[in-house]
């Protein structure tokens, strides 16, 4: 069987980068750089039939003149003539992946579309399209094996549990008991990157001239901020994989000798990094890691943080969110912003480059600016970034705020758009965070 395999383009909504000044607009985030883990996972899964994965992310960052995505995805269905589309999807690019069913569906009405991915997850029933005809919520491998299986068999696609299937042009959930799965563990499943070696010289980042690739350590995150939808993805559980088996990833990729830890947080279980970080000094592993790690994890556990910068912890992603600890209980950080300041201290006695995010509320007004500027100022880090505090679907601060969002496109849902109503005038609004942009050490971006 055929199965085409596609990640959906970025969303091109960004009006922090719209409004912001001319100076600050090289170092606000245009792209997010690496391989979809998600859709490799996939094709792990069914590596007996003939897959194909295609990254549009990868292909506009690689072809300048490439075309539409329209265009671009029919060109994709005739040359491969699938006979099942699977697509993974995000809240900001919700509207792009189901165009990309609509298309297929379009070329050949027989295709079977399938969708999975964060927002499937959480918010299923958002796929009123026709176009779309299966919806497979959570960590999904299995099922989608399932669904392949069954499709083969010729069965109906009804004997398959855990999915939501198009029937009488409405989605209902398939009956019957969801197997037990856990892709950090026991059903791990190795990718094969070769899937996306078309793409490889567009996975790097800033000014590093080496390709970037993600490798995951851990699934789901014990920590419930209001504003993030990654522990709501999970249902508040957390997965940690096993040490052989990433030691084993990291030596089978010698192509990418930068390696983003794609994980909520990376140290999480203490006694798990230090075993990691032992491992990879002990077999000689040289890669520049770049990972997130929390300001209390690093305020707390400064030995940890020297550990995993001799074992190539060079650059740290730190969500310090706010300056102001009434904001931090008010996203349930559970970490004070004196962290902040200790943990740029133990980043940076180690010659660890950190990327320190704030995230802005809707109703701050000019005061708060020049706060958080005075704060940023007089705390900076190498790499900065200031997004907006935003109510994605599917988390506790959506429902906080819901009835006061006034923009309702997905495609503004990725932390770059105002979608409530601001204090400020609106482009005032964002261009006082794009302007935060410029408060930061160094000059590259990442």
């Amino acid at each position: 069987m055929k199965i085409l395999l596609i990640n959906p383009p970025r969303s091109p909504e960004n009006n922090i980068l719209k409004y912001a000044p001319e100076k600050a607009r090289r170092f606000i985030h245009k792209k997010l750089i690496g391989p979809p883990l998600g859709l490799l996972t996939i094709a792990a899964a069914i590596k007996d039939h003939d897959v194909v994965v295609f990254d549009t992310k990868g292909e506009y960052d690689l072809v300048q003149d490439a075309p539409p995505l329209t265009e671009l995805v029919k060109t994709l269905v005739e040359q491969h003539r699938p006979d099942v589309i699977g697509v993974t999807v995000i809240t900001s690019e919700f509207n792009d992946s189901v165009a990309i069913c609509r298309v297929a569906k379009e070329v050949d009405p027989g295709i079977l579309t399938v969708v999975g991915g964060l927002h499937a997850t959480l918010l299923p029933f958002d796929f009123t399209d026709p176009a779309v005809d299966v919806v497979i919520p959570g960590q999904c491998s299995h099922i989608f094996r399932n669904l392949i299986r069954t499709k083969e068999e010729g069965l109906p696609l009804s004997l398959v549990s855990g999915m939501l299937i198009r029937t009488g042009g409405q989605l209902n959930r398939t009956t019957g008991k969801v197997p037990e799965w856990n892709t950090a563990g026991d059903n791990y499943l190795k990718i094969d990157r070769a899937h996306l070696s078309r793409w490889i010289s567009a996975y790097k980042v800033g000014n590093s001239p080496d390709p970037n690739t993600y490798v995951f350590t851990s699934l789901g995150c014990p920590y419930k901020c209001t504003f993030c939808s990654i522990w709501t993805q999970f249902k508040g559980n957390y997965y940690q994989r096993t040490v052989e088996s990433l030691i084993e990833e990291l030596h089978a990729i010698p192509e990418y000798p930068v390696v983003r830890f794609a994980d909520a947080n990376t140290v999480v279980e203490l006694r798990f990094m230090d075993q990691l970080f032992d491992r990879i000094l002990e077999e000689g592993i040289r890669k520049t890691l770049v990972m997130d790690i929390r300001a209390d994890v690093a305020a707390n556990h400064p030995q940890i943080i020297g550990k995993m910068a001799k074992g190539g912890l060079k650059v740290v992603i730190c969500g310090f969110e706010s300056f102001r600890d009434e904001e931090l209980k008010r996203y349930k950080k559970q970490s004070p912003a004196t962290d902040n300041k200790k943990a740029i201290e133990v980043f940076h006695e180690n010659g660890i480059m950190v990327r320190g995010n704030y995230v802005i509320p809707f109703d701050y007004g000019e005061d708060d600016f020049r706060a958080l500027a005075d704060y940023s100022a007089a705390n900076p880090v190498v790499f900065a970034g200031y997004t907006i505090l935003s109510p994605m679907p599917g988390t506790v601060y959506y429902r906080q705020v819901k009835d006061l969002i006034i923009d309702h496109d997905y495609n503004k849902y990725n932390f770059f758009n105002a979608v409530t109503k601001t204090r400020l005038p609106y482009e005032e609004f964002h261009e006082r965070v794009g302007r935060l942009w410029l408060i930061k050490k160094g000059d590259d971006i990442i």
